[in-house]
């Protein structure tokens, strides 16, 4: 008989995290301690303490790409952010939401060494139904489809599997390519366009939804984990067999708006 699993990071939300973010303080430094932690790459708590860094990540990836800084946040319901300030406050209250974990992504597995790369999140969160999103997918678009982004998928994806999730989804908006390549790269089967699913900043916004299912999860850890190997990339870092390669044959169901695209990265 399936029993429901615990929500992700159960015993941090009892620590009083999300108090003490909510009250200005006091902060925690075992909060730093990262909750998910990979060869190069590692998830630890949001906090208000990591704005400066974050904003100056994006800031630097808006003026040196060709895209400005409302493209960053285009298909986010917030953002962009003016000021570390109001990117800090925004913190706040995302961290206080308890049917969402947010979580920042660090470009090494150390975090007295890592820098702050991005954030992402669990939403959706129904332990009941086993069901669980992953979203907010902001990452600084230097580290993009880079074998550290995608350790940091692979290590969201096991912890709720190894959790006893029964399924596991990615929802963007329908005119995000972007991330609807990157969903299918990761293994993510397409399910359909809900049309005129919200309004997000004053828009029409069409969802587009994906999943990966617990009895998908071996193979989909077996293509994560050849394309992570060492064995997989040579000595200057370029892959030998790139991702979407290893998981487009196992996909139930493909992106009619990705055809033609497979096995490129």
């Amino acid at each position: 008989r399936w029993a429901p699993p615990p929500r992700p990071f159960e015993e941090r939300e009892a620590e009083g995290y999300r108090e003490a973010v909510a009250a200005g303080g006091p902060w925690c430094e075992d909060w730093a301690r990262p909750v998910l932690v990979g060869s190069y790459s590692a998830l630890a708590p949001l906090h208000p303490s990591y704005a400066e860094a974050l904003f100056e990540v994006f800031a630097r990836a808006a003026a040196s790409a060709t895209t400005s800084p409302v493209d960053v946040w285009k298909y986010l319901p917030v953002g962009p952010f003016e000021s570390a300030d109001k990117l800090r406050a925004w913190i706040g209250e995302a961290v206080a939401d308890r049917s969402r974990f947010y979580m920042v992504v660090l470009d090494g597995p150390d975090p007295a060494g890592a820098r702050p790369v991005g954030c992402i999140a669990y939403l959706r969160i129904f332990p009941s139904e086993g069901s669980i999103e992953t979203g907010f997918v902001t990452l600084s678009p230097t580290l993009q489809r880079t074998r550290t982004a995608t350790e940091v998928h692979y290590l969201m994806m096991r912890y709720v599997f190894e959790l006893g999730y029964r399924r596991y989804e990615w929802k963007c908006h329908g005119n995000n390519l972007p991330s609807r390549r990157a969903a299918q790269r990761l293994g993510f089967s397409f399910e359909g366009i809900h049309r005129q699913a919200a309004v997000q900043k004053g828009c029409n916004r069409d969802t587009a939804w994906f999943s990966v299912i617990d009895g998908e999860w071996a193979s989909r850890r077996a293509a994560f984990e050849a394309y992570l190997s060492d064995a997989n990339f040579d000595a200057s870092g370029v892959q030998r067999l790139a991702l979407s390669g290893l998981t487009h044959p196992l996909l139930a169901v493909r992106d009619p708006a990705l055809l033609g695209e497979e096995g490129a990265a």
